[in-house]
């Protein structure tokens, strides 16, 4: 039988052509394929970064006892052995998430003394944002905490030392251009008067003799610390950042203080607030006293945070 023969057609063999390199072909320019799927992600998304810290430790077991009795006398005091060693433990503040906050606080109710109260509170935050760290989320929260202590401003009172230094400085040039402008004779005259004094206080008693009764029952400062060291301010030895409150409030016949330290580290907040109330108008609880021993504690927590 004899065969048909076909010819192809140009036109076809074109069309064919053309069919065959949409199928296999890549561009002419030279550019690699585009592998990527239809509506997946084109760029990997940056997360920041997680905190330092991932738990916090057990509060009530943080104070040593030495603390406690430094800052609880009355509880040393107790004669029933249970219910001092119950005192020391402390009772756990209720929270409802731990991995995030805990708390510890403690009291001594003694009557002669006065009632003394402390407390920890230990915050781990968190950003649930992607774009903002944990650290970032804390310094934001601790900014907070602080502007809610209405500390006063750094600037002002930078500035009212300032001014203070400068009128002390002003005041000594002063008496020095008036003591070179007086002349030899005044300054004799001034010797003379001087000495004559003198001679007169040695004869008679001073006035620094007489008993000056406790500074503290009037609410200033004790003799070791000044106005200004004791007010409310930020603190640049505590962790990443700290400040001091102190707040003295109540009636006469029993005041009532509260001084908290306040720390960051990293993305954990940690608050210790100790209060102290006067068991008789006599006697204020005394401010360095109150803020050397809350900021010693907060100082012995730092770094006592696992990873």
């Amino acid at each position: 039988m004899q065969r048909k023969s076909y010819a192809f057609v140009p036109g076809v063999a074109a069309l064919l052509a053309a069919v065959l390199a949409g199928c296999t072909g890549g561009s002419d320019d030279g550019g690699g394929a585009d592998d990527s799927k239809p509506g997946g992600p084109t760029a990997t998304a940056s997360t920041a970064e997680p905190g330092k810290y991932r738990t916090l430790p057990e509060p009530c077991s943080q104070p040593g006892q030495d603390t406690l009795d430094e800052m609880l006398p009355g509880i040393k005091k107790l004669p029933d052995a249970e219910q001092r060693e119950k005192a020391y433990e402390g009772v756990a503040t209720v929270t409802y998430d731990t991995d995030r906050r805990v708390g510890c606080r403690w009291k001594d109710d003694s009557a002669r003394g006065g009632t003394h109260r402390l407390s920890l509170d230990f915050e781990r935050v968190v950003s649930y944002d992607t774009a903002v760290s944990d650290d970032d989320r804390a310094t934001s929260v601790f900014a907070s905490k602080a502007d809610a202590a209405q500390l006063p401003d750094p600037a002002s009172s930078e500035a009212l030392a300032s001014e203070k230094a400068s009128g002390k400085a002003s005041g000594k040039a002063s008496e020095t251009a008036s003591d070179a402008a007086s002349g030899k004779t005044s300054e004799k005259a001034s010797g003379k008067a001087s000495e004559s004094a003198s001679k007169a206080d040695s004869a008679s008693p001073s006035a620094s003799d007489e008993p000056s009764g406790d500074a503290s029952a009037s609410g200033s400062p004790s003799s070791s610390g000044t106005a200004d060291d004791l007010q409310p301010r930020l603190l640049d030895d505590l962790g990443d950042e700290a400040f001091v409150d102190d707040v003295l409030a109540g009636p006469t016949t029993g005041r009532h203080r509260t001084v908290t330290v306040a720390f960051r580290t990293s993305n954990v907040l940690v608050t210790v607030q100790y209060e102290v109330q006067s068991a008789t108008a006599a006697k204020v609880p005394d401010s360095k006293e109150m803020q050397d021993t809350a900021r010693n504690l907060a100082g012995n927590l730092v770094g006592r945070f696992g990873d």
